[in-house]
């Protein structure tokens, strides 16, 4: 994994970071609807690789980050600090359940890749050191959080692991959260659906849904025409 990534308008440098640029961060930062909003939270910011790609994408919004990880913070704000949008990202070191406590401001969009596990099996790639430092917040504190930080005619973006998404949509319903937007997201089109891309807003008896697929490659190991149309602005 290269320690500097470069991207169109900004750099990320990860060589402290254990949450490295991924796809899925990517994909949701290129992915969530925030070209329209004035206040913009990203929880779990970790590069600050999702706050930028926003930034870029509105050029008006005010964007918190918030990050937990005491490495993690000090790259993100490197990275925030060195680039074209440093007047309008604030990064925050601390936890977003006292953020959320604090509850001095709302936003119309709140987004998150959660970095975190929340059970089954670890798979051998998987650094425990990392897992143990991501238990800190659990999709319970992560949605009471969003509930109290969101405005009532606002959206939570995030992107998950299959099944893990959906007992968060499960989840998410009891906290008023209900599914605006859906994408199922294949790596390959002969594949399972390896995560999904997830819309949320404040609903009581229901929202309108949008359901769609993404596919990422094709069989040469190309960028579909689907994804590299959500992501050209920001690759180089």
């Amino acid at each position: 994994m290269d320690n500097i990534i470069k991207f169109k308008d900004f750099d990320i440098v990860q060589k402290d970071n254990q949450m490295k640029v991924s796809t899925a961060g990517i994909l949701l930062g290129a992915w969530c609807d925030a070209q329209d909003c004035r206040r913009v939270l990203d929880i779990g910011t970790g590069t600050g690789v999702i706050a930028l790609i926003i930034a870029k994408k509105n050029q008006a919004a005010k964007i918190d980050a918030i990050e937990i990880d005491e490495l993690a913070f000090l790259e993100a704000q490197h990275n925030v600090e060195q680039s074209s949008y440093k007047d309008r990202i604030s990064v925050i070191k601390g936890p977003i359940q006292s953020f959320a406590q604090a509850g001095d401001v709302q936003y119309d969009h709140i987004v998150c890749n959660p970095p975190f596990f929340s059970g089954g099996t670890l798979t051998d790639h998987q650094d425990k050191d990392a897992v143990r430092h991501t238990t800190k917040l659990g999709h319970g504190d992560l949605l009471i959080a969003v509930s109290k930080l969101l405005q009532d005619d606002g959206h939570f973006s995030v992107i998950l692991p299959y099944m893990e998404g959906l007992r968060f949509i499960e989840m998410a319903g009891r906290y008023k959260l209900q599914v605006a937007d859906r994408v199922d997201v294949k790596s390959l089109s002969d594949g399972p659906v390896d995560r999904l891309l997830v819309k949320f807003k404040k609903c009581i008896d229901g929202c309108d849904l949008s359901q769609s697929e993404l596919i990422i490659k094709n069989q040469d190991d190309t960028y579909t025409p689907g994804y590299v149309r959500i992501t050209e602005d920001f690759y180089l």
